[in-house]
């Protein structure tokens, strides 16, 4: 990447992955983004369960109704969880670290897509939070955010387009 600015232009939610896996230096380089990342009162109130296993990453994609699919063609899922006792600010502790790996995931020439799970629900109606608890063993006072899906792009996607940015959505010091 040239700099910071291409590559927030050129960092799009890939779906597709192909079946290479990722390898564990780059899966350690997008965790270390996240340890990384600032957290409120530097209280670092997230915390990741990394998921490589065919079998799990397949039941990840059902945690809930629509939009979690695309897990079971990923090489590695992240879950992002967060603690309410160490910070009430979890969820945006939690969706920096979550950027910071979609980021570097980008950097690394990977692909990357934010799978939303908190308040969403399953076919059933049970939360996707509890489903993503019950698979991977999480304890009850750790919260799921989201989960980060990972994997070498199965296609290539047009940098964003300036000419398509909601400037009207820019407001200056008096609304």
């Amino acid at each position: 990447m040239k700099d910071f600015s291409e590559l927030i232009s050129v960092r799009r939610s890939h779906r597709k992955f192909t079946e290479e896996p990722v390898g564990q230096d780059d899966l350690k380089r997008i965790l270390r983004s996240a340890l990384m990342a600032p957290s409120s009162k530097g209280m670092h109130s997230y915390a990741f369960a990394c998921v490589t296993d065919r079998a799990k990453l397949e039941a990840l994609a059902q945690c809930k109704d629509m939009g979690a699919e695309l897990i079971a063609g990923a090489a590695a899922a992240i879950v992002v969880l967060g603690e309410p006792a160490v910070s009430d600010a979890w969820i945006e502790d939690g969706s920096v670290a979550a950027t910071m790996m979609l980021l570097q995931a980008e950097d690394l020439g990977l692909g990357a897509c934010w799978v939303q799970v908190r308040e969403r629900k399953d076919r059933e109606g049970r939360l996707a939070e509890d489903n993503v608890r019950q698979l991977l063993g999480i304890p009850e006072d750790m919260r799921v955010l989201c989960i980060v899906a990972l994997g070498h792009k199965g296609s290539e996607r047009k940098p964003q387009n300036e000419d398509r940015l909601k400037w009207e959505r820019v407001h200056g010091e008096q609304w």
